[in-house]
């Protein structure tokens, strides 16, 4: 079948050309791979002298991995290799090997960082954009039944980092025995399932299988680009099993001998791929001590890595990657400052932290990489439009009173006073970056004016006040609600802008109380429904909003101004409370988005979905949040100046941090 042929019906391949081309046709994606011929195998600096065999054998490795493999320790690199590797074309150029990227954790619960800068290697991965699918440990997918089903082509000859072949097997272990075990894992993760069912995997061959679903799935190959992937390519098998009830009768001896009270207490352990560093790992680089054991995490470059560069030579460039483990944001700000951070893009990115890193950029000898954040608002205002009092819930569901308490907020005096003057007056909608922009879901409402506020909420039925100057409800308590806030999250200016709203909103005749709360509490009340309202940074900003949809439909556990309406929706109406017929629609809308395979047709689908939103207002939104940024020492390459960040797309890791390289 030709390369055109294959994207016509539906394939994201990499076939093996002479040379590496990168083919984009209809939304689906064709990668192919090259190889590369070494000379001088104990320089560091890789060949450019291509060959033509597509398998990466005469390409160039670390001298590291040259010694090992004089010695007898490793295969040579033809074995290691797959047969078609995954070919990354260097943001700048081909790099040489050697050094440490040294960057930093936050307390041992600061798995992400781990994740997005060492621990992304899906079925898929996305494009460094974050726009699209691109092939990863799967070398090619075929959609077949318009979405029902989906074939996976896995690459021949690619090892686990302890040499095993890396398998359908594992594959399949990890969707029937780790996510399918409802001891390991209670509810199979939403985000691979449609219709609340969990596929159906089917073993083709040693390197094929076909996943199956009762309806079309149309956003799967982007879901799979997802964290919530992650054990699908984690899961190796031939090590797991032991820790198995399935395949170990002695399991709970095993687990006793650990001090371990249960076998799933023991999986757990040794399928963490963070605590135990004997778990086998596709990644770049493989971890060499536990999170949780000191003061320091390190990893080492996987001799068994699946990707080239442009020539051939294996990646990553970087020998080691180390992780001071510290106690807070000070102490990483401080090490930033000092220039002891390679590339970090996490926590210190502050508006207020800004000023003081670009002051010592000299010193440190860093400078800054721009960062477009998702997060389309700083502070989205989430009033519970399914409240248990009913005459709240009435109060809230009134759209002329949103509107009114949105024309209240001086946008303005917030970006002012809490954000350094930065971010525009905004809406709770997709920015201008993304795909799925909606002008008139952004900026309406936007205006600073007091009497079109009080004149709104006068026409919502509320024009009678109290002694105080409170508006009354129609049973003649006044309105007075509370805004919970969760304390001990990386955005403590949820309070100062909640202060400022409290202000704006008593001049208008609404009284609001703040309520901080532990973030533990938060997270319980509002899933309990329990809440007036909620407040909390609004994420799917970028092209990641069709898959983080939960402040433009109540759509998830997130969606805190209809948490029953979500759980109706979630639970396929077995559960939760039926919403009203525009958040139905919605629903409809997003679950044709969801079945379709069509990048055209789901484009106009979810846009449909924030066409009623902006009609209903659901949610308030107060300012824009302005580009972010990271830091690279002067030293570093291959790194792009401007990188996408969403949880969605683990960023950095989107922009293949094996090519990144010092020198």
């Amino acid at each position: 079948m030709s390369a055109t042929n294959s994207n016509r019906h539906g394939v994201i391949s990499a076939a093996t050309y002479p040379s590496r081309r990168l083919l984009l046709q209809g939304g689906a994606t064709v990668l192919l791979a090259v190889s590369a011929a070494g000379c001088d195998l104990l320089s560091t600096s890789p060949t450019n002298r291509p060959t033509s065999t597509g398998s990466g054998s005469n390409g160039k490795q670390s001298p590291e991995l040259v010694t090992q493999v004089r010695s007898g320790k490793l295969p040579k690199l033809a074995d290691r290799l797959p047969v078609t590797p995954l070919v990354v074309k260097p943001v700048d150029r081909v790099g040489s090997y050697g050094g440490t990227w040294r960057t930093a954790l936050e307390g041992a619960a600061d798995t992400s960082w781990l994740d997005r800068s060492i621990g992304y290697e899906q079925l898929l991965r996305w494009s460094p954009d974050g726009t699209k699918p691109l092939p990863n440990v799967a070398e090619k997918v075929r959609t077949e039944q318009d979405g029902r089903s989906y074939v996976f082509t896995l690459r021949r000859g690619m090892r686990w980092s302890d040499g095993e072949p890396f398998r359908v097997d594992d594959v399949i272990f990890a969707f029937e025995d780790v996510l399918g075990n409802t001891e390991l894992s209670p509810v199979f993760p939403s985000d691979l399932t449609v219709g609340g069912k969990p596929p159906t995997v089917t073993r083709l061959d040693d390197h094929t299988l076909r996943v199956s679903f009762a309806e079309p799935f149309g956003l799967l190959l982007q879901r799979l680009c997802t964290p919530s992937a992650t054990v699908l390519t984690a899961s190796p098998k031939h090590y797991l099993e032991r820790f198995h009830k399935k395949y170990n009768t002695d399991v709970l001896t095993l687990a006793k001998e650990g001090k371990f009270s249960t076998w799933v207490e023991l999986f757990g352990a040794r399928s963490d791929q963070w605590v135990n560093p004997d778990l086998p790992t596709v990644h770049g680089w493989r971890l060499t001590s536990a999170l949780g054991k000191g003061s320091r995490v390190s990893a080492e470059r996987n001799p068994f890595y699946f990707k080239t560069d442009t020539k051939g030579n294996q990646l990553p460039y970087i020998d080691r990657v180390t992780y001071r483990v510290v106690n807070n944001t000070e102490t990483t700000l401080l090490l930033a400052m000092n220039g002891e951070l390679d590339m970090h893009t996490r926590s210190i990115n502050t508006l207020i932290n800004k000023p003081v890193l670009a002051r010592n950029r000299g010193k440190g000898d860093y400078h800054f990489v721009d960062i477009t954040t998702d997060i389309m608002n700083q502070v989205v205002i989430m009033l519970n439009l399914a409240h248990e009092d009913p005459m709240l819930r009435a109060v809230f569901q009134n759209k002329n009173f949103r509107i009114g308490l949105s024309y209240a907020i001086n946008r303005a005096e917030i970006s002012d006073a809490v954000f350094q003057r930065q971010g525009e007056p905004w809406q709770v909608a997709p920015a201008k970056e993304s795909t799925f922009y909606h002008e008139r879901l952004a900026t309406q409402y936007t205006e600073h004016d007091l009497d079109k506020a009080r004149r709104y909420l006068d026409d919502a039925g509320y024009d009678t006040t109290n002694s105080d100057g409170i508006r009354l409800r129609p049973d003649g308590k006044p309105i007075s609600f509370a805004v919970e806030i969760a304390t001990g999250t990386p955005y403590p200016f949820m309070t100062d802008v909640m202060t400022l709203v409290k202000g704006y909103w008593r001049q208008v005749g609404v009284d609001l109380r703040i309520k901080s709360e532990d973030r533990s509490l938060f997270e319980e009340r509002t899933a309990a429904n329990k809440h007036d309202a909620a407040v909390w940074p609004g994420g799917g900003g970028l092209d990641d909003a069709i898959l983080h949809p939960y402040c433009y439909f109540p759509s998830e556990a997130g969606s805190w101004f209809a948490v029953p309406w979500a759980t109706w929706f979630l639970s396929g109406g077995s559960d939760g409370e039926q919403p009203p017929a525009p958040a139905r629609k919605q629903m409809d809308l997003y679950r044709q988005a969801n079945a379709s395979v069509d990048a055209g047709q789901r484009k106009d689908l979810f846009r449909q979905v924030l066409d009623v939103a902006a009609e209903q207002f659901w949610v308030i939104g107060t300012v824009k949040a302005s580009q972010s940024y990271g830091i690279v020492k002067n030293n570093v390459h291959n790194i792009p100046k401007s990188i996408p960040e969403a949880f969605y797309f683990n960023t950095p890791a989107l922009t293949n941090p094996s090519q990144y390289f010092i020198g």
